[in-house]
């Protein structure tokens, strides 16, 4: 008997308008536990609408998510404690220690104490935070800033990982950094759904990549199956070649 596995995400003809404007059209993919999806596009291709409605910040105006099987616009409590969102307007509380700040979270997520404190510990030392723990966020340079951001994103240990633009502005040691804890991530069994427009980035971390433009997915597959179909020696070449296809 096969066993049938629930994606980790799936959207199913999902969209949104903002009035008159459609910002997402109709977009379906999956995402598999353990498995690292990249949401590729230019600035307003719909990328951090699409993501926002997968962490249950923003509702559809048609179409469904679910995440774990869940749907988030009907059960969205339940769907969001199996998710961790990260994005740039994500902030800290500056006048809190990092400390202070992902045992303010951990409440909210309704974690014990000492569930919090392990996870700190784990946290600390798995995303170098230990010199940082106990100084004011608002003394924190973008890059320590993005790691207690990441801390506070998975502190509940989350199933499903959201990441919108997560190495914007950050140097090229912070994002590798950035990288490597995802693909940990990614190694203990989460799903990873992130959006980004550096493509040269996706293909470094990415199982799976879907290319949106003007709100719509126009291809999905692997960085080496798109470079292939389109004849490119890069994920950016590709990306351009299919655009170039999808524009009247």
């Amino acid at each position: 008997m096969t066993t049938v596995v629930e994606p980790a995400v799936a959207l199913d003809r999902i969209a949104k308008d903002y009035g008159s404007v459609p910002a997402v059209k109709g977009v379906s993919l999956t995402v598999a536990r353990g498995e690292i999806y990249g949401l590729l596009g230019p600035n307003g291709a719909g990328k951090t609408t699409a993501l926002r409605i997968v962490a249950g910040l923003l509702a559809p105006s048609r179409g469904r998510c679910a995440v774990a099987g869940i749907d988030v616009a009907q059960e969205p409590l339940q769907a969001k404690a199996r998710i961790g969102f990260m994005s740039l307007s994500t902030g800290l509380y500056a006048r809190l220690t990092a400390r202070e700040f992902l045992a303010y979270f951990g409440r909210l997520h309704g974690m014990p104490p000492n569930l919090v404190e392990r996870r700190t510990g784990e946290l600390a030392s798995a995303l170098g935070l230990g010199r940082l723990l106990d100084r004011l966020c608002e003394t924190f340079s973008t890059g320590e800033k993005q790691r207690v951001s990441l801390a506070r994103t998975v502190l509940h240990d989350p199933l499903v990982l959201v990441l919108d633009e997560p190495t914007s502005g950050l140097d090229v040691l912070a994002s590798r950094f950035l990288r490597d804890f995802v693909r940990s991530e990614r190694a203990r069994g989460k799903a990873v759904l992130f959006s980004t427009h550096y493509l040269a980035e996706a293909e470094l971390l990415c199982d799976r990549v879907g290319l949106l433009f003007q709100g719509s997915l126009i291809r999905e597959g692997t960085p080496v199956a798109l470079r292939a179909d389109a004849g490119a020696s890069s994920l950016e070449e590709a990306f351009l070649t299919f655009v170039g296809a999808a524009t009247p």
